[in-house]
């Protein structure tokens, strides 16, 4: 395995790795790199793939095709972690030899525990990876920690245009939990509250304006879903705006429903299924209200929303959006 100074001539690296269970300070780490190596002509095309799923053909050939030809090419690949050995072994070999047209970027979104990610032991042997280490091609961020929010806070306020009152970052900063993505929404509703007070955007954020931005627990998935089913779409908004990461809710959330649509067909179909005496009657109810038809369309919510997610067609916020929306409208309609 050689190092690979890609197409450009500027000494990309051939691969790389992104160590980090945060989402959002991932995707700002690949932002900066795609601007930091830009390709020799137009612009990065972009392909994302997801470690929940075995990789298609199509990944090996935009891994591997050499050519003289042929657009600059960027390879996403999300949860790579999740991907088994035999995977793993066939990357390893493929990236001996690197695509000066692909820069592929794996993310390791995996956990720490003192100070170290818990990369999974297959991984961690590979060959590409300690090449990868070698070359500095590997970034490891832990995430945020308690003593790295205000430094962080301090740095998006700036970005923002947002300035705090003392007491005001202080209070902010003990309310938010040690996540990127949190404390984005939250500074972009400090933003707007703060655009109300004049067109030159107001002045300072003060103790009262955090005290409207106070984190609240994370989103209920199974009251989620039962707003869905009443067609309480108040309620679905409200439960979702308790999420910090759009992301792992998203999925969580897919996977329940459907499981849920599931039991639910089964139930349709007069199979017998352990239920929940509580619940049995209620879910046999909704199963016979919705029909095969009904309950067919709420599975195709559920396959329509991971493909849009995994083919970059929307990002994970827009489609939970459209799913809550979407499956709220059919529960409802069918209760009507």
């Amino acid at each position: 395995m050689t190092p690979h100074n890609g197409s450009d001539g500027k000494g990309r690296p051939g691969f790389s790795f992104l160590v980090c269970p945060d989402s959002r300070l991932l995707r700002t780490r690949l932002k900066e790199q795609l601007v930091a190596f830009p390709p020799a002509d137009g612009a990065w095309e972009r392909h994302v793939y997801w470690g929940d799923e075995e990789p298609p053909p199509r990944f090996w050939e935009q891994l591997s095709l050499q050519g003289l030809f042929g657009a600059s090419r960027v390879l996403l690949i999300r949860q790579a972690q999740l991907w088994p050995a035999a995977v793993w072994k066939k990357i390893s070999r493929a990236l001996a030899r690197p695509s000066a047209q692909c820069w592929p970027f794996f993310c390791l979104e995996v956990n720490w525990e003192k100070g170290q990610p818990k990369i999974p032991a297959h991984i961690a042997r590979l060959r590409c990876l300690a090449f990868a280490d070698k070359q500095n091609w590997i970034w490891r961020h832990e995430g945020l920690t308690e003593r790295d929010i205000r430094r962080y806070v301090q740095q998006r306020a700036r970005h923002l245009a947002l300035t705090f009152e003392a007491d005001a970052l202080e209070q902010f900063c003990a309310s938010v939990p040690p996540d990127a993505q949190a404390i984005e929404n939250e500074l972009e509703k400090l933003a707007l509250l703060r655009g109300n007070g004049g067109a030159d955007g107001g002045g300072k954020i003060t103790a009262a304006m955090t005290a409207t931005a106070a984190w609240s627990p994370d989103c209920n998935v199974f009251a989620c879903i039962r707003h869905m089913e009443a067609g309480n779409l108040a309620a679905v908004w409200k439960e979702l705006s308790r999420s910090r990461d759009s992301d792992s809710l998203l999925f969580s959330l897919l996977a329940l429903l459907a499981r849920e649509l599931r039991l639910l067909w089964q139930i349709r179909a007069g199979e017998k299924v352990r239920l929940h005496p509580s619940e049995a009657g209620l879910k046999k109810q909704l199963a016979l209200r919705l029909g095969p038809r009904g309950l067919a369309e709420g599975m195709a919510f559920v396959a329509d929303a991971e493909w849009q997610v995994k083919s970059g067609r929307r990002t994970p916020e827009q489609t939970l959006e459209f799913l809550a929306a979407g499956l709220t409208r059919l529960f409802g309609m069918r209760q009507a």
